[in-house]
């Protein structure tokens, strides 16, 4: 290993932990570690061949990504808030910037529109971090706050579909609203339909041969086809990418793909922005670091007040209006992905120095959010704002879609215990691995979903909720695999009770060693009914066969005997 690459690892690292320490996110850290090794200061390394087929990689992923978020069924279940509130801020910001830069710049009329649009949207991955990590996201405002954020994610599709009305080529399209809105319907239908009648049999095959690294590949494979079919058409082979998260979006394998991509989304979405760092111009940038600076402060305030204005139509509180908007009045990933990839794609809608300068305005307003949130925070606890003028405290938690109960393996002991809980009106969520079972539950009307039940992600994507979800129900026949779920469920929560299906009465004392709540042996419980019907024909009563196999279960079936091995 070269010394100029120890150096970078290093750099990676302490960018990472400082930018972590402060609050300030890993996006910038790894824009930063690009800046820092880029040619224009250390000069570790050079925009070779290699890190740009590397940053073509992390666009690819990212977009394949987002277009993974966006399920339809969400969508339309979240409609009136997502289209009601999110189509007016971005709107609203959009109307606001519209003029400013028709009077700043001599862009084409689609070029404005495009720019404007995607300054409005925000960053996802920051805004939802920040509404995690201040326990946020299922009050009022975290919702509404998510509402936005999701049609930020839906408004991509007419965005990218501009792209290669910006490019001049593809299929003859005329830069006009009709032609974008034909073909971001006509790629909605088109996915619909791929999905369900070629993905969703592709996936099926590959799911039944029960090979992790088989179910990568497809990914993979899915993202490679779509790209190349889109640049075959002359469309950016990120249209491509993106199209190949929105068809697995729209399979059953959703939750499966989700938890299998997310541990490459660090090391991709580093790609991308250590790449994009270090193709910044930094000299150039000196010399406009005046036009950066009031870029970015106009940016900030312009969609600070616009969502502010929206918010308070809503009904937010003047505190959750202005949280709200300090949050979502930044720059966003998106926009970095769609100005990257006008430059890779050498779209030159607008110039590239001014391309050059939109980047290090998103960059700069993405890393001011956190300070303006933190100083926010600071004058309410002082009590210099909102000082007992707020009518909705931020706390007032929204009941979330959590169940009550997670149930991992459906077979016929899952069956039954989810037909109990819909008897009782119990939400419930059931994991299977066998690709068969689920089709087959689903289309009975059980709420089933594709999934390792051994993997954290999995298990969190289904809904699993820390102090929410009461119980977890093990019902698959396989010993290693329910001590492995149990391991996985005690490295999330050393509380939530755990009900396991255990084959006999040595592996329910495992079992129950490793903190299950109850873990029945079958044999042995099948043993006391059919010994309970047998001793009743015999004629004793209920209440002596009771007591009989109560004692006999006491202190984990402990006057069970070990049984013999025969031959």
């Amino acid at each position: 290993m070269s010394m100029s690459t120890l150096m970078f690892f290093v750099i990676a690292f302490v960018t990472v932990f400082f930018m972590r320490v402060f609050k300030l996110g890993t996006l910038l850290a790894f824009l930063l570690t690009g800046i820092l090794a880029g040619q224009h200061v250390l000069g570790l390394f050079e925009l070779s061949g290699a890190w740009t087929f590397l940053g073509d990689l992390g666009i690819m992923f990212l977009w394949f990504n987002i277009g993974l978020q966006i399920n339809m069924q969400r969508l339309w279940q979240l409609r009136r808030s997502i289209f009601g509130l999110g189509a007016s801020q971005v709107l609203m910001v959009a109307i606001m910037l519209f003029p400013i830069l028709v009077g700043l710049t001599s862009w084409s009329l689609i070029g404005t529109v495009m720019v404007a649009l995607i300054l409005a949207m925000s960053s996802t991955s920051e805004d939802l971090q920040i509404l995690i990590d201040k326990n946020l996201l299922q009050t009022d405002m975290g919702r509404q706050t998510f509402s936005i954020l999701l049609f930020q994610d839906l408004l991509s599709i007419p965005l990218l579909a501009m792209l290669p009305v910006l490019a001049g080529k593809s299929i003859n399209l005329g830069a006009s609203a009709i032609d974008i809105m034909v073909m971001s319907i006509g790629l909605i239908l088109g996915v619909i339909i791929v999905a369900k009648f070629i993905i969703n049999p592709l996936m099926h095959v590959v799911a039944k041969v029960q090979s992790q690294e088989a179910f990568v590949l497809a990914i993979m494979v899915n993202i490679a086809v779509w790209a190349v079919v889109l640049k075959l058409m002359g469309l950016p082979p990120a249209l491509g990418a993106f199209l190949a998260g929105m068809l697995m979006s729209e399979t059953v394998y959703r939750h499966q793909i989700n938890a299998l991509v997310e541990p490459y989304a660090t090391l991709f979405l580093a790609f991308f922005f250590i790449v994009l760092g270090m193709g910044i111009n930094l000299p150039f940038l000196q010399e406009h670091w005046d036009m950066i600076l009031v870029g970015c402060v106009g940016l900030v305030l312009i969609k600070f007040f616009a969502l502010y204005i929206v918010a308070r139509v809503r009904h937010l509180s003047g505190r959750e209006a202005t949280s709200m908007s300090l949050i979502l009045a930044q720059g966003g990933e998106f926009g970095l992905l769609i100005l990257q990839t006008m430059k890779t794609n050498n779209i030159s809608a607008i110039p590239a120095s001014h391309q050059e300068i939109l980047i290090a305005i998103i960059a700069v307003s993405i890393m001011l959010t956190p300070i303006l949130v933190f100083i926010y925070e600071q004058m309410l606890k002082s009590g210099i704002i909102f000082n007992g003028k707020s009518n909705k405290k931020l706390s007032q938690a929204v009941k979330p879609d959590i169940p009550t109960v997670v149930i991992c393996g459906f077979g016929r002991m899952g069956q039954i215990i989810a037909q109990m809980l819909e008897t009782e009106h119990i939400s419930y969520v059931a994991i299977d691995g066998n690709v068969d079972n689920v089709i087959m539950a689903r289309e009975n009307g059980y709420n089933v979903i594709y999934g390792d039940c051994k993997k954290k992600a999995i298990l969190l994507d289904a809904g699993f909720k820390l102090r929410k979800t009461r119980a977890v129900v093990i019902a698959v026949n396989d010993a290693v695999c329910t001590e492995n779920i149990v391991e996985t469920l005690r490295s999330m929560s050393r509380k939530v009770k755990i009900f396991a299906r255990a084959h006999n009465l040595e592996t329910s004392r495992i079992l129950m060693s490793m903190g299950v709540t109850s873990a029945t042996p079958e044999i042995i419980e099948s043993s006391f009914i059919l010994g309970g019907d047998l001793m009743e024909s015999l004629g004793l009563s209920k209440t002596r066969i009771n007591a009989l196999t109560e004692d006999l279960r006491a202190n984990g079936y402990a006057n069970v005997r070990k049984p013999l091995e025969l031959k």
